[in-house]
């Protein structure tokens, strides 16, 4: 695990620029010693600290930048926080496949009421509760394959001189002014709400009478107290003019609807200060002490902190990673990402990011799982029983971007045992781990003949068959390519593993273990056609399953002896390798060595069964060769 961080503090710093001291201001953690420091010690993971006093200038050309919201450290991760990092995590991996710089930023969020109170419930300080959950986070990105070049903390020194430094400017373009402010505060929200988004709920088990959130349903209750306000309505218009310019800023594109009425019905000066007598866990307002920034504030700055800022020129695609290509947030803080951080980037006149991807949740019996409910499926438990590819997958075939998906461990395994057991692993296993014949002799013959070599006195069926299934592989990274630019992952595996069912149902039909034994050369280079069309379709979509499934696309590329560097978005051309076929590592034995072997207890041991499920072999096939 420290390699893996020392990893990712090496790759951070190949993207941000050494510290400047920023014009006319000095930051609170520094003003004591009266300068700021030429070079600040940064920390890049929960745990460990790194120093530099300049940093190896960024390559070239503004990388693909995408985040994941940072997540909240009042308790521990659930399968929802898993779903953001992966969903994120493909579009970063996505990106590289084809040959661009990637950079992921991911994090933890640890200011705040809700951090403040679960600490003193703990009989904890703050700053513990935060390390101890932070590393949970951390941990699970790791876990599960998070390809991260940043995990960032709020309460790191970095991010505190990037809060303060943009409250500085704010305040300094005139967008903040102090006033007593007084309205409906949530602390399950951490934000105020206007009197017309304001109901009286009812708990349904105490009976009790209170008022909520209209949205949220939280508790609310009336705050008076002086604090700083954010002149949030002055952007009234150019919000409304931005949404009508970009009808696509927000995916999926419905979402949007909600964000126009908000702005429209409900946008008011924002509130961005707690007394610190109230609120003491968070950074103070600099210059007054008594108050404590807003941790949404707080918090939304940290996609600039990863970025550079305040050092960085933001903006300047040759040195700098902002604007964000890609945002991905979960449906209930749609608001504070659409609406609060564009007006906040506008009144510094800072790029916008380029795209908002919101997804919608997991549930549990129809019901949001919620750390403070505790009907949360534990991200590491299922990684344990399901592997981390294996949920991975479950979590991109079935999960929700416009609608909400039902967590099931009985669906999962069901997909578990036709899709990946059944589906793409018996095909690996019927292509790589035959003894009938030698996968890179089948490659090397098949590249040397024209398609369709030995087809000529096939059946019909045959030849339209494989002809089929030649457009199909063709055809498969478009489409998969499409999908992604279009930022629907769901449909983009669901492609692939259409492709796994046709061919292993083409297999199943042929059998060319069978045929390639027949006593006729006619037959044997039929099979051979066959069994080179299935591994050509094996090898485009494991290099296409790279983003999706990083570490058994990786054993299957290594198990047909796929190059390192001929793993690119631009080999998965039909006959784009000629190199493939002897294997990498073993390939092993029977089911249980398998890519996706049998969940335990799972394992068919009736007599008679062979590898790949058949009784006996069968020996007409009556649309592969017209007897002669």
């Amino acid at each position: 695990m420290e390699l893996a961080r020392a990893v990712s503090a090496r790759r951070l710093l190949r993207w941000q620029s050494a510290w400047a001291r920023p014009r006319g201001w000095v930051c609170s953690a520094c003003s004591s010693r009266g300068s700021f420091p030429a070079a600040a010690s940064r920390r890049y993971s929960s745990d460990q600290a790194s120093t530099a006093s300049a940093t190896p200038p960024p390559a070239p050309g503004k990388p693909y930048y995408v985040t994941t919201p940072i997540f909240y450290v009042n308790a521990a991760p659930h399968i929802g926080h898993m779903y953001s990092m992966v969903l994120a995590d493909v579009f970063k991996r996505w990106h590289t496949l084809l040959g661009k710089q990637a950079f992921l930023c991911t994090g933890t969020d640890e200011h705040g009421m809700k951090v403040q109170l679960a600490a003193a419930a703990a009989k904890l300080n703050p700053k513990q509760l935060c390390d101890e959950n932070a590393a949970k986070f951390e941990e699970l990105a790791q876990l599960v394959g998070i390809d991260y070049d940043r995990f960032i903390r709020t309460t790191d020194p970095d991010h505190l001189r990037a809060v303060e430094h943009f409250w500085i400017l704010l305040q300094e373009r005139g967008f903040v002014y102090e006033t007593k402010h007084e309205g409906w505060y949530s602390v399950s929200d951490e934000c105020f709400y206007p009197e017309s988004q304001i109901i009286k709920s009812q708990d349904p088990f105490s009976g009790e009478i209170f008022v909520a959130s209209a949205e949220t349903k939280n508790k609310v209750e009336w705050v008076e107290e002086k604090n700083y306000c954010f002149r949030m309505k002055a952007f009234k218009d150019r919000l409304l003019d931005f949404y009508k310019a970009n009808p696509g800023w927000i995916e999926p594109a419905y979402r949007l609807n909600e964000v126009v009425d908000w702005v429209t019905n409900h946008l008011e000066d924002l509130s961005i200060s707690r007394p610190a007598q109230r609120l003491g866990w968070g950074i103070r307002v600099p210059h007054d002490p008594s108050q404590t920034i807003y941790v949404w504030v707080d918090a939304l700055i940290n996609y600039l902190t990863a970025a550079g800022f305040p050092a960085s020129p933001l903006g300047d695609p040759s040195r700098a990673a902002w604007p964000a290509d890609l945002q991905v947030i979960g449906k209930d803080i749609l608001r504070f990402h659409c609406v609060y951080w564009p007006a906040l980037l506008m009144a510094l006149d800072l790029p916008l990011p380029k795209k908002m991807l919101a997804h919608s949740h997991w549930t549990l019996n129809s019901r949001k799982m919620s750390k403070s409910l505790g009907n949360v499926v534990n991200p590491v438990q299922a990684v344990s029983r399901w592997g981390a590819d294996g949920t991975r997958f479950y979590l991109l075939f079935e999960g929700g971007i416009a609608d909400d998906a039902s967590y099931n461990n009985e669906v999962l395994m069901v997909k578990y045992k036709k899709y990946l057991q059944g589906g793409i692993g018996n095909l690996l296993s019927r292509v790589a781990r035959s003894p009938r014949w030698n996968l890179a002799e089948v490659v090397e013959s098949s590249l040397r003949s024209e398609p369709g070599t030995g087809l000529e006195t096939s059946r019909p069926e045959l030849r339209t068959a494989m002809q089929d299934l030649e457009a199909a592989i063709t055809d498969l990274p478009s489409r998969v390519a499409a999908c992604m630019a279009k930022h629907d992952p769901v449909t983009a595996i669901r492609e692939v593993f259409k492709l796994v069912t046709s061919l292993n149902e083409f297999l199943t039909v042929t059998q060319p273990w069978d045929l390639i034994q027949v006593d006729n050369p006619a037959a044997r280079l039929v099979a051979e056609q066959v069994i080179f069309l299935a591994a050509e379709g094996v090898r485009v979509m494991g290099i296409l399953l790279q983003p999706f499934m990083p570490g058994k696309a990786t054993q299957l590329l290594n198990s047909l002896g796929v190059a390192d560097d001929r793993r690119t978005f631009g080999h998965t051309a039909l006959r784009g390798d000629p190199s493939y076929g002897v294997p990498r590592e073993d390939l092993g034995r029977g089911r249980t060595t398998g890519l996706f072997p049998p969940l335990v207890g799972d394992i068919d041991f009736r007599p008679g069964r062979t590898r790949g499920g058949r009784r006996g072999a069968k020996t007409d096939h009556p649309i592969l060769v017209t007897e002669t």
